[in-house]
């Protein structure tokens, strides 16, 4: 087809605005998928999306529409990961199109992402229509949203879609809408193939397929391509469309999107963002933004029961296939046994990837506190990089400690200001910005330490906005800090699952909480059992776990003292004896608690 009949675009949106609930509408009114086949969240095919009501993975779904004036045209969808961890895929996702749907609650109105997608697609410079979604509900206030969208966002609102997704209103409007405001692709047949990744999925039986979007040039089965990034050369095997099942087709031109299967065998080496050309005839000009993607949280993974280490191995190289965007190395714990360091892109990741290891693999976890990594600047004058608190050098080597931040938006109604700002600064926030978007809505950007949010943020956040703040973040820096290792002995033995890099002014308070904690979790044995928490041999906070005692005098009835006191002496001579030569065996119960409890 002419790619003047070709539009490419996608749907933005903050979390539960209604994104997959219009792609639906759109599968169904062009005619896709049949009533028969079409279920809710058509497009979110993974349990947890389903469940959770959000977009984990990217997808592409081409949709044949004839317009009104009985033109026929090829519209690719690309729908694109919700969260604020999946940024990178949506920038490239974005990257993939010449236009955006950007959907607006009706009674929300603009949050924290909404004005971070927006940001997204104009830095790819693409046309942007504004849509009002939920326009059915009691509590929409559709002219105040179309103010805000001009005020706040700075859009036309001549443009703007009413729409209900959920009854199907204004759906026909919004395809018109796409096809009169959104331009056809540029590009030509005749310039060398460039084709640019936007996601990749493991199939056990065809190996690593590739979503792409044609820039330039004809991709044909059989022919020789190369991945820009890393130069590996694979011969194409398959091409096809999805709408929404794969159908192959015999070559994808300039402006469409589809499938290549190519024999590559990992999805790491297919990587987002990166550029396919030919071999014979490569373009001068990869696709501008690549990146590698690194990860940003980092936790231990550990099997509660010993036996399934390999059971744990293999269920992270299966879910490794698919998702090439977490990374994982074996690491052993005197506490925890056998484990693997994993790396994520954020708290959302993490929680996505230990539910999918539990529900899919029948796998039973400890998950240690969340941690990040940090830069050292050594005596010596070397850079080191540690995302696990137990390599850290001891603290006559180290001249500084740099901590990731983050730039993070927040915006809430006017009245709950005070006690959102008072969390930013207790979590050692410095403010950038603070306007009223509205006269009631407020914006507040902070730079804030990445250590800082990974533990309650989140559910703080809520707690201080009665659940009316919306938030979103992205990397700005790092900042030097006096951070300090943090360690957990248990009868004179360190904890190594429980040490964690802190801030020095928070380390005493932290401390005292997990010793109190450890406390309350420990059985009591037959001798005491100190516990301290220490910034290297200095400790900065104990309690005791009382031995058990048995009452030894009750059988002295009457009698001479120094008899009861020549048995009360013995016991005390054991108890020291035993403590000499006793180990305290922490139960896994505990560390599930207190991990949990962090």
């Amino acid at each position: 087809m002419d790619q003047k009949q070709i539009r490419n675009f996608s749907i933005i949106a903050h979390i539960d605005h209604g994104k997959s609930t219009l792609a639906d509408r759109l599968i169904e009114l062009t005619g896709t998928l049949s009533q028969r086949e079409m279920s809710e969240q058509v497009l979110d095919d993974m349990e947890l999306e389903r469940e959770r009501g959000i977009t984990i993975k990217a997808h592409a779904v081409r949709l044949n529409y004839k317009s009104l004036n009985g033109q026929e045209y090829i519209l690719n969808l690309i729908d694109t990961p919700g969260h604020v961890d999946f940024s990178y895929e949506v920038s490239r996702s974005l990257a993939a199109c010449e236009g955006v749907l950007l959907i607006i609650d009706a009674s929300q109105g603009v949050e924290a992402q909404t004005l971070a997608n927006t940001y997204l697609a104009l830095d790819n410079d693409l046309t942007i229509i504004p849509i009002i979604n939920k326009i059915d509900l009691p509590s929409a206030q559709i002219e105040h949203v179309k103010q805000q969208i001009q005020t706040v966002i700075g859009l036309d609102i001549q443009d703007t879609q009413l729409v209900s997704a959920k009854h199907g209103t204004g759906i026909q409007e919004v395809l018109e809408a796409v096809i009169q405001k959104i331009p056809p692709p540029d590009g030509s047949y005749n310039n060398p193939l460039k084709a640019l990744i936007f996601d990749s999925w493991f199939d056990l039986y065809r190996g690593v397929i590739v979503l792409v979007r044609v820039i330039d040039g004809v991709l044909k089965s059989g022919m020789k391509i190369k991945l820009v990034s890393n130069g590996q050369t694979y011969e194409v095997e398959g091409i096809g469309i999805q709408s929404p099942k794969m159908q192959e087709v015999q070559q994808l031109s300039v402006g469409e999107v589809g499938f290549v299967i190519a024999n590559i065998k990992k999805v790491s080496d297919t990587q987002i963002g990166d550029t396919i050309t030919t071999e014979s005839n490569p373009t001068k000009l990869p696709f501008p933004g690549f990146k590698k993607v690194k990860p940003m949280v980092f936790s231990g993974l550990y099997p509660v029961e010993n036996k399934q280490y390999e059971s744990l191995r293999d269920a992270l190289e299966k879910l490794s296939l698919n998702d090439s965007s977490f990374f994982y190395v074996p690491e052993s714990s005197l506490a925890l046994g056998f484990g693997f360091r994993c790396g994520f892109l954020g708290l959302l990741h993490m929680e996505i990837v230990q539910e999918r290891l539990e529900r899919e693999f029948n796998l039973l976890l400890i998950v240690t506190a969340p941690g990040v990594r940090y830069r050292i600047c050594q005596t010596d004058g070397k850079v080191l990089e540690i995302d696990n608190p137990n390599k850290m050098p001891h603290s006559t080597e180290i001249q500084s400690i740099e901590e990731p931040i983050i730039t993070s938006t927040i915006i809430t109604n006017h009245e709950y200001v005070g006690s959102v700002l008072k969390l930013l600064e207790e979590k050692r926030g410095v403010q950038k910005e603070f306007k009223y978007l509205t006269p009631t809505r407020v914006s507040i950007t902070y730079d804030l330490p990445l250590n800082e949010i990974v533990l309650d943020f989140h559910d703080r956040l809520k707690s201080s906005s009665k659940g009316y703040a919306s938030w979103d973040y992205h990397f700005s820096d790092y900042w030097t800090s006096p951070l300090v290792k943090l360690d957990l002995l248990v009868g004179g033995e360190i904890v190594d699952a429980l040490s964690v890099i802190v801030h020095r002014d928070k380390a005493i308070l932290r401390g005292r909480s997990l010793a109190e904690k450890m406390k309350s979790l420990i059985p009591q044995q037959m001798f005491e059992v100190p516990i301290q928490a220490a910034i290297g041999n200095k400790v900065i906070a104990r309690e005791t776990v009382r031995a058990l005692k048995k009452n030894v005098i009750a059988k002295c009835y009457g009698g001479d003292i120094t008899r009861k006191r020549k048995l009360l002496e013995r016991q005390k001579e054991g108890k020291k004896r035993m403590k000499r030569i006793g180990k305290v065996d922490i139960p896994q119960e505990a560390f599930l608690a207190i991990l949990k409890a962090d």
